[in-house]
């Protein structure tokens, strides 16, 4: 099993139009192409409040490039980007890293 770590830095002012596409969008689309989370984060103390942040968990490289890849091209989901993003950018930065968990982690 391996990891992602996704960080979406916003637009100010737009962390909860993101928050609101995952719940309502993003998560039943993920569901769809067999993308599994692993947990959602916002900032509490940090650099910015302004910053959401996701695990995803995969159990492959090959895995996730192809539900990603799936996902990223499903029409649904282009639409209901496009339809969030009416009133303005949402998203200003993505930084994503690929984990992959040691051998004492809690997490496997």
């Amino acid at each position: 099993m391996i990891y992602e770590m996704r960080v979406y830095r916003c637009v100010p002012g737009r962390l909860p139009a993101l928050l609101k596409r995952f719940e309502t969008v993003t998560l039943k689309l993920w569901e769809k192409h067999g993308i599994k989370q692993a947990g959602f984060f916002t900032t509490l103390i940090g650099e910015s409040n302004q910053e959401l942040t996701y695990f995803l968990a995969w159990d492959s490289l090959a895995e996730r490039e192809k539900k990603w890849g799936a996902f990223m091209t499903d029409p649904d989901w282009m639409k209901a980007r496009a339809e969030s993003e009416a009133d303005g950018q949402i998203v200003g930065n993505i930084v994503s890293q690929i984990l992959a968990p040691t051998a004492f982690s809690s997490v496997r």
